[in-house]
């Protein structure tokens, strides 16, 4: 594509972001108020207290337009002033009660509207919708903190997302074919089939919304766990979520009350046996298979707890 080209699509874009998020409409979300009005309210209301050459320079406003939007929201009663300590020249901004029940409101029906837009899609889109945006605003803004990151328990959806991601990751990355997909299939199936939560645990995480990593821990009898499952999607590779993940099935196991840890694993994993490695389990034993197509060598590791 020629450059007139990229720039005719990136203004084509932009058209229907506006009009997707009905910014240009003067009663934004059916309220009073303008899309401008809703970001200086929102800045006031997260930052629990700004100056007006701050809230100008951050959204690039002109001050004395600026200036209209605080009188009317001061006359409203959204929001009060005080002595800034560090300069006796300037005013820091906060919001009143009433402005904070504003800036709640608003904040309910942007994501009202959002969770509409997304019910419209397949299982799955809007996660890409979502990893498409980090990428618009990783590249355009390279300054940005990326989103934190989050480890939680599975959620309905979860369980299926580390059967896809999984089979297609180690397709494209190993060559394994779809009997490896079948045993995840498998393992993840008997885990959500048989899950007792006083012995068995999966942990998600997300950045952003969008599932970066997973890993379960499932009861293998005779006060043995089993780890399984360990996963980290490529585009979080390098943050230390491997070594995170396995800490805490380390922790839960010991917390409840399992004399030993064990995995399966293959040999051509570098990474995640590193981490194993790291982490205090030791080799028990290992055998060459084909069980996914190429000739691998599976390994088992065990941790005494």
């Amino acid at each position: 594509m020629s450059d007139s080209g990229l720039i005719d699509a990136a203004r084509d874009f932009n058209r229907f972001y506006t009009n997707f998020l009905g910014v240009l409409n003067r009663a934004y979300l059916d309220t009073d108020f303008t899309l401008t009005d809703a970001r200086v309210l929102f800045e006031i209301g997260s930052r629990k207290g700004v100056t007006a050459v701050a809230l100008a320079r951050d959204l690039q406003l002109d001050p004395a337009y600026l200036s209209r939007i605080l009188k009317r929201f001061r006359s409203n009663g959204l929001i009060e002033t005080t002595a800034d300590p560090d300069d006796l020249r300037s005013q820091i901004i906060s919001v009143t009660t009433r402005g904070h029940i504003q800036f709640e409101e608003l904040g309910r029906r942007s994501n009202t509207q959002i969770a509409e837009r997304f019910a419209n899609l397949v299982d799955g889109e809007p996660q890409s919708v979502v990893a498409a945006m980090t990428a618009i605003r990783g590249l355009l803004d390279p300054e940005a903190a990326p989103p934190p990151l989050i480890i939680r328990a599975h959620r309905p959806g979860d369980i299926g997302w580390i059967v896809q991601s999984q089979g297609k990751a180690y397709a494209e990355e190993y060559g394994w074919d779809m009997r490896f997909e079948g045993l995840v299939a498998e393992v993840a199936g008997k885990f959500l089939a048989n899950f007792d939560p006083s012995k068995e645990y999966c942990w998600i995480a997300e950045r952003g919304g969008i599932n970066i990593g997973s890993i379960l821990v499932t009861n293998g009898g005779d006060g043995v766990a089993k780890l399984r499952l360990l996963y980290v999607d490529e585009a979080a590779r390098g943050l230390g979520l491997g070594k995170m993940l396995v800490g805490e099935c380390i922790r839960f196991a010991r917390a409840k009350r399992y004399r030993q840890l064990s995995l399966w694993t293959n040999d051509i994993l570098h990474a995640a046996r590193g981490i194993y490695l790291k982490a205090g389990f030791r080799l028990v034993s290992e055998e060459r298979h084909r069980m996914f197509g190429p000739e691998e060598n599976g390994q088992t590791w065990v941790l005494d707890l």
